[in-house]
């Protein structure tokens, strides 16, 4: 059926709650003829991040139905590929984050497995998307589902699919979910009825917090109690999993920013819950200055990226990026590295971080592994690396280290197989810490790195085109990209990832994506690509100068020379 169809069918079939209809009855067909078109042209896509978008009732919004339709072609997966038996044994964990609805759609994701046969660990309060890949584990399930949309506006929720190894699917995993879940294509096929014999509550922070804590490199109690620190979940789910793990740790003084202690799916002291954007960390820098505190947390609602701001010399605080931070991090957990506990140590970062990590990495003889954009590909390998193990192939068989990427998220352990606030929160905190021990500041350090490896400004422009037709604008611009060459001076290769692309050896290819890399004769390198879970088109940048001055000028003429050509100026 067509778009009109659909609503007309959703606004009038007694199937769907009363709510559902009455929102849709309340949309004029003239006056909001496009908003009915966005609610209603596709479905909303289930892809290889799962699902994320607005709320809302429609097949193309987050609701009850849409929840319900990937959540029985998941279970539908889970029941052909280990069998009924399996599956009521082992089930699956389900978590969830702070954001409106997100309990619902957890409460109603346990309805539909448990009706189908299948054991569901639902988490009794909201928790870390890195404590839900955890407990994947833990419990020795087949699968785990998270709840939530990370750090986008309050608008949107999202529903995330985990393996049995607590990684987020891949693309060869997610193809065989995607086709169970199109296959559902009746809603009124779902049941919503429970099976509440199979659904137990749990909670495991403190093994999770434990678990993090396994992580610690930095030994100095006096150095520790001597670090002034302020926290803000940002409303989220990482208030008491990062306070905690930071006190059992020695970290005494620790201030909470009040107003963002309350978890809150309206995020109301935040333009956006995303701790990339200096606005939201305000409430945190400006405690920090009332306290003196040298160093700025803050965590996204599911608490799997954190942002930093720290003390500069004027008493002002400045933000550190997330390429930055992923540096700083390397050289922290390598420097304090029991090589005896390694036989074969490596590293892992993407395609579009910066390489000071990896040149960090390289100097120290570490082996860097390179993957696609998104963590579920850094946990991928982690586990490649296990099983490796597991049958004696020495071809791919190393020990994790530490892994990042430049939007804020970074694991050390293999606690979890995503990325992780929490070890991130604490393995900051101890760098710091050691740090001002030694008479230093955070930059102090990056300068240093700078000093030694060279200078490099990274910087990421985003550009939202919403509806369908801003989806078609961003095919359009991939499309016109690939068909005419480099727009940059000096290129010296160009990747483009929706070609099979060879992975380090061993590892045959890369799975194909949507991504242009343009590496430059200096080793600066610029890549483009499409958010794979929001109407965005992203511009990554790593400009590589002698010093700050001349790769800050570089970057805008680069800047002013990508956007030209793709019509976003």
């Amino acid at each position: 059926m067509d778009y009109l169809e659909a609503y007309n069918f959703w606004k009038t079939n007694e199937f769907f709650d009363s709510s559902i209809r009455t929102e849709l009855n309340a949309l004029d067909p003239e006056k909001d003829a496009k908003e009915i078109e966005d609610r209603f042209y596709r479905n909303l896509e289930f892809g290889t991040g799962g699902l994320r978008g607005i709320m809302g009732a429609g097949t193309n919004r987050m609701n009850k139905y849409t929840v319900g339709k990937a959540t029985k072609g998941h279970g539908n997966y889970l029941l052909d590929t280990y069998g009924a038996d399996a599956c009521k044994e082992r089930g699956v964990v389900i978590g969830y984050d702070t954001r409106n609805n997100s309990e619902f759609f957890s409460r109603t994701a346990a309805n539909v497995l448990s009706g189908m046969g299948i054991r569901v660990y639902l988490h009794a309060h909201a928790c870390p998307t890195p404590q839900l890949s955890f407990s994947v584990k833990f419990w020795n399930a087949l699968a785990g589902v998270v709840v939530t949309a990370s750090h986008n506006p309050k608008e949107y929720n999202g529903y995330k699919v985990y393996d049995e190894f607590g990684c987020q699917l891949v693309p060869w995993q997610a193809k065989q979910v995607i086709e169970y879940v199109n296959a559902v294509t009746d809603y009124r096929s779902i049941d919503f009825t429970s099976d509440d014999s199979l659904i137990s509550m749990v909670d495991v922070t403190d093994n999770f917090v434990n678990a993090v804590l396994k992580q610690s490199r930095y030994e100095n109690t006096a150095a520790k109690a001597d670090l002034k620190i302020v926290y803000t979940p940002l409303h989220g789910t990482g208030n008491v999993p990062v306070q905690k793990a930071l006190r059992l740790d020695g970290f005494t003084q620790v201030e909470a920013v009040a107003e963002q202690v309350v978890p809150d799916g309206n995020f109301p002291t935040v333009v956006s819950p995303n701790p990339e954007d200096r606005r939201a960390l305000e409430l945190g820098i400006a405690k920090a200055k009332r306290v003196d505190a040298d160093i700025v947390l803050g965590t996204d609602p599911d608490c799997d990226r954190v942002g930093i701001a720290v003390k500069v010399a004027d008493g002002e605080y400045q933000l550190m990026t997330g390429n930055q931070v992923g540096a700083l991090l390397m050289n922290f957990v390598l420097n304090h590295m029991d090589a005896n506990m390694y036989s074969y140590p490596a590293v892992v970062k993407t395609v579009v971080t910066s390489e000071l990590g990896a040149d960090i990495a390289h100097k120290q003889g570490i082996r860097v592994f390179s993957t696609l954009t998104g963590f579920k590909f850094i946990g991928e390998k982690i586990t490649q690396f296990e099983q490796a193990k597991i049958k004696g192939n020495r071809e791919q068989d190393y020990d994790f280290l530490f892994g990042y990427e430049e939007s804020y998220g970074y694991l050390a352990g293999t606690h979890a197989r995503d990325k992780d606030a929490v070890v991130s929160s604490l393995l900051i905190c101890e760098m710091a810490a050691e740090v001002k021990a030694n008479g230093k500041r955070l930059l102090d350090e990056m300068n240093e790195i700078y000093t030694e490896y060279g200078y490099y400004r990274d910087a990421l422009d985003s550009f939202t085109l919403k509806g369908k037709d801003g989806l078609e604008k961003i095919g359009s611009m991939m499309t016109e990209l690939r068909a005419s060459g480099s727009p940059f001076a000096g290129t010296k290769s160009v990747t483009d990832f929706s070609t099979p692309v060879a992975a380090e050896e061993g590892f045959g290819t890369l799975p194909t994506s949507n991504v242009l890399k343009y590496v430059l004769e200096d080793g600066s390198w610029i890549a483009v690509r499409p958010s794979g879970t929001e109407p965005k088109i992203k511009i990554y940048y790593s400009i590589k100068g002698p010093d700050k001055a001349e790769a800050e000028k570089k970057l805008i003429e680069i800047q002013d020379t990508i956007q030209a050509k793709l019509g976003l100026k």
